[in-house]
């Protein structure tokens, strides 16, 4: 039976969750964390230290060897991964494991017509993903002929496609410019204004820390820490033993010995600098 404690807009939890692979080696060990609705969650720590195992279990790909994760109150070990692919939608970090098909434009579509949406909503979704990941020109190419970034750029859009309530984006910044970096955080910050809930992979600190995300920061298949951008990355203590780099705008903030919340953005920093 689950705990009474579970918050009434419980999206994901894990309790007392361990996996171990085929070989005997444990890459979760005993994870507890409870993600509610409209939360923006950002997963780091080193290679190695569990992430992407870790978001394979919110969409059934894995199950616990021991414990429990539900999604949405359902246990995902009496799940398919079929069946949680509606709500859960997941960026894997190597795109040539999420694509097949022979264009661009049916990429998208498979997913769409999977899930038995209508035409009319197939069409319309197809061109703003293409319109909206600048891969209109592409649309009738191979996916095969794409760059990495573009290549990353259509399995977010794809997924994106279909409007899941949980979008699990593993290192979505590689391969991408600023540009569309700005564009995929404004995306992120549109999906949390809507509810849903948005969770990075990433080592890319400097592309979160202006989102100020709530960090989950794993080492050694464990969860060591668990709060927010400010409380995590902003700790050097726990991001040094974690071979986590400090954001650039922490560290100065730090260094100029400035009290918490530190600045999130660059006219923060010039705000904070013309008050003083």
């Amino acid at each position: 039976m689950e705990s009474s404690n579970i918050s009434l807009n419980s999206v994901i939890r894990f309790n007392k969750v361990d996996y171990s692979h085929p070989t005997g080696t444990i890459a979760l060990r005993d994870i507890n964390f409870e993600i509610v609705q409209s939360e923006l969650v950002a997963i780091l720590g080193a290679n190695g230290a569990g992430k992407s195992t870790l978001v394979r279990h919110i969409n059934g790909l894995l199950k616990p060897t021991r414990g429990t994760v539900t999604v949405f109150g359902q246990d995902t070990k009496t799940a398919t991964p079929a069946e949680l692919s509606r709500k859960v939608g997941i960026v894997f970090q190597n795109p040539n494991n999420q694509l097949f098909a022979q264009t661009v434009s049916r990429e998208i579509e498979f997913a769409l017509k999977n899930f038995g949406l209508s035409d009319d909503f197939v069409k319309r979704r197809i061109k703003w993903a293409l319109d909206t990941f600048l891969l209109t020109e592409y649309a009738d190419r191979s996916p095969a002929e794409l760059s990495g970034g573009e290549k990353k750029r259509l399995c977010i859009a794809l997924v994106l496609a279909w409007d899941p309530s949980v979008v699990i984006l593993d290192e979505p910044t590689v391969g991408q410019d600023s540009e569309q970096k700005d564009k995929l955080t404004q995306i992120i910050k549109d999906l949390i204004s809507q509810s849903k809930n948005v969770i990075l992979v990433t080592h890319d600190v400097e592309f979160i820390w202006p989102l100020q995300p709530r960090i989950i920061l794993m080492s050694n298949a464990s969860v060591v820490a668990d709060g927010s951008a400010q409380q995590v990355l902003g700790n050097p203590g726990v991001v040094e033993t974690s071979s986590i780099i400090i954001p650039q705008l922490a560290d100065f903030a730090i260094r100029s010995e400035w009290s918490k919340p530190y600045p999130a953005t660059p006219e923060e920093v010039e705000k904070r600098i013309r008050s003083v």
